[in-house]
């Protein structure tokens, strides 16, 4: 039967095989294609990427000149430009995305140019970013900030014209509601559960688009380094980078959960 519920325990228990049955595979292969090729870096094993992780946190540079961990490097550039580039897309696609949702003035002018620019992918317009913002910090902020902007703009903007009713509105005003109340309490908290859920699906976009151009420009990153490693080899860093990404994204996605859960509990029993 579709959507039958099942017990916790073996929900968990699904699960947890479905990750076993993913490693295992993982090290029968790596394993085959040792036997092959005893000196193959392609697939390393489990042993193998534990040495690649004591790499990533050995110290740099020397004792009168000493160095963070590789990975700490890399780590810190990575969310600093993630983070600044999506909080300011983000800011900017909510502001954009009601108003074009609110006022009809607005969305007439701008609503065929955000449709137009959302399908363009981003990374194809890195050319764009590297001549307008060069290629220092503002070049990472301003890829991840527009990779998201136009797209999540226009979700945002149809999740006012679909979830926000008239009627809604014009019950607001007829209680002696304000043009900003009407937006803030009518508008705003119809589509706050939409909105978290706009930022969680565009986490892995706002990865690609960074990572992306940090494989391209960048001298430190996770994307960098993991360019650098996989010109050597050093595959045993690159699938450890990899699981790092991975988890990042994890990470985000269920704290935008619990955020979702604080702010609209009314939203979690749809």
């Amino acid at each position: 039967m579709i959507r039958r519920v099942i017990p916790t325990w073996l929900f968990f228990a699904l699960a947890i095989a479905g990750v076993s049955v993913l490693l295992v595979s993982y090290e029968f292969l790596s394993q085959r294609q040792t036997r092959i090729n005893p000196k193959q870096t392609t697939i390393p094993s489990f042993e193998k990427l534990g040495e690649g992780v004591k790499r990533m946190f050995a110290k740099q540079g020397t004792q009168e000149n000493p160095k963070p961990p590789m990975f700490w490097n890399d780590m810190r550039a990575t969310l600093w430009r993630l983070f600044i580039g999506m909080g300011i897309g983000v800011l900017a696609s909510v502001l954009v995305g009601v108003l074009m949702g609110a006022y009809r003035w607005i969305e007439a002018p701008l609503s065929p140019i955000v449709m137009f620019l959302s399908k363009i992918p981003p990374t194809g317009m890195m050319p764009i970013y590297f001549a307008i913002a060069g290629t220092d910090q503002r070049m990472f902020t301003s890829m991840v900030a527009l990779g998201i902007f136009f797209s999540m703009t226009q979700s945002i903007y149809q999740s006012v014209r679909d979830n926000v009713t008239d009627e809604a509105i014009n019950k607001a005003y007829t209680l002696g509601a304000s043009e900003s109340e009407v937006i803030f309490e009518v508008i705003w908290k119809q589509i706050l559960p939409n909105v978290i859920d706009c930022i969680r699906a565009q986490i892995g976009p706002a990865m690609i688009f960074l990572i992306a151009a940090e494989m391209v420009v960048s001298d430190a990153g996770l994307g960098y380094q993991i360019r650098m490693q996989s010109r050597v080899l050093n595959m045993n860093i690159v699938f450890v980078y990899l699981l790092v990404l991975g988890l990042i994204g994890v990470v985000a996605e269920y704290s935008l959960l619990w955020i979702r859960r604080r702010l609209c509990p009314w939203f979690e029993g749809t």
